[in-house]
């Protein structure tokens, strides 16, 4: 065998080992966004009191399955799928809310701990505005994406926003602002996750524009 005819062959055996694998998994986006959104609904009407409710302890279960593990789960299958962002914002959210359900599990003795109801409420709007620095990046990642994603995570910022705030100013104004703004969100977010879901049917009875941008 000649030099020229080795050469081609460790050519070709080093194209092909390093030619990426397509993958065979499909679009979890619609799974996280709706999973995030039906999550992000509850908390936010009963941020806004509705019906007088005032404690949000019924979203806990909501914030460990759907909006915590369903989320997680379809963040790490963005990642196989090469989206980062999805991965990332996906895998984010989905540890936002299982953090956030077990704030309000008894048997952490999160909440036990705070004897004092004010100190309690700074230690939230931290925690709070810790996430609103986190969805403010995205935010700005998202600007060359499209006008639906510029709206999700601009609302979802001002909903953090006003969440933390409120609990530091103890204003339930304030509160209830955010959860307004969080209401807003979450129908953006159905949106998208239908647009999404829509997109991947051959035959889809409609389609739902995002606003994407052109990228040369």
């Amino acid at each position: 065998m000649s030099d020229i005819e080795k050469g081609e062959i460790y050519d070709n055996s080093r194209r092909f080992a390093t030619a990426p694998r397509p993958s065979t998994i499909g679009n979890p986006a619609s799974l996280g966004l709706f999973s995030f959104a039906s999550t992000t609904f509850i908390l936010s009407f009963y941020n806004v009191t509705v019906d007088g409710i005032a404690h949000p302890n019924v979203v806990v279960g909501m914030a460990l399955f759907c909006g915590g593990l369903a989320q997680l789960l379809a963040g790490m299958w963005e990642f196989p799928r090469g989206n980062v962002f999805g991965g990332t914002a996906f895998t984010s959210y989905g540890a936002f809310w299982l953090s956030f359900g077990t704030i309000f599990l008894p048997g952490t003795g999160i909440l036990a701990a705070y004897e004092n109801a004010e100190e309690l409420e700074h230690a939230l709007g931290i925690y709070l505005f810790s996430w609103f620095i986190v969805t403010f990046m995205f935010l700005i990642a998202s600007l060359r994406k499209s006008v639906a994603f510029i709206a999700l995570f601009g609302f979802l910022s001002i909903t953090f926003l006003l969440l933390g705030a409120g609990k530091f100013t103890t204003n339930a104004t304030v509160s209830k602002a955010g959860g307004a703004f969080g209401i807003i969100t979450a129908f953006v977010a159905y949106y998208i996750g239908l647009a999404d879901l829509l997109a991947a049917e051959k035959a889809a009875v409609v389609r739902l524009p995002l606003g994407a941008f052109k990228h040369d």
